[in-house]
């Protein structure tokens, strides 16, 4: 998902295998949901946040098509995801930060996939 404020763009930070990138918040579609509620699910349990979905802006084929949908937040607080990704500590899958990114900087850092990211900071410049 892509999430927009002000001139910020919300990414999870990561670190594994001693390399620091960084991801667009989402994730999996469980059996039974459908796109917008998967969505809304990871934008909770990565985020904290009560999100709406506006349009697809932007897809990519990796293990799958991933959709990347603009969001509005609609209520929650930034950071407080409780997600398995932070709950989890045996998962041994490196460490997830939710952080807000200046839009210029995606130009700049390793942002995963990079091809969104030049959409995302095209659309939001």
């Amino acid at each position: 998902m892509v999430i927009v404020e002000n001139t910020k763009v919300a990414l999870i930070k990561r670190e594994r295998n001693d390399s620091v990138y960084y991801v667009f918040p989402g994730g999996g579609i469980e059996k039974g949901e459908t796109l917008e509620d998967g969505t809304k699910r990871e934008a909770f349990e990565e985020l904290g946040l009560e999100v709406k979905l506006n349009k697809c802006i932007a897809t990519y084929e990796f293990n799958g098509l991933q959709y990347f949908y603009h969001c509005d937040v609609i209520d929650g607080i930034f950071g407080t995801g409780t997600g398995e990704e932070f709950t989890n500590t045996l998962r041994e899958r490196g460490s997830y930060q939710p952080i807000w990114m200046d839009i210029k900087k995606l130009l700049y850092i390793d942002v995963r996939p990079k091809e969104v990211a030049l959409k995302v900071y095209a659309l939001f410049k």
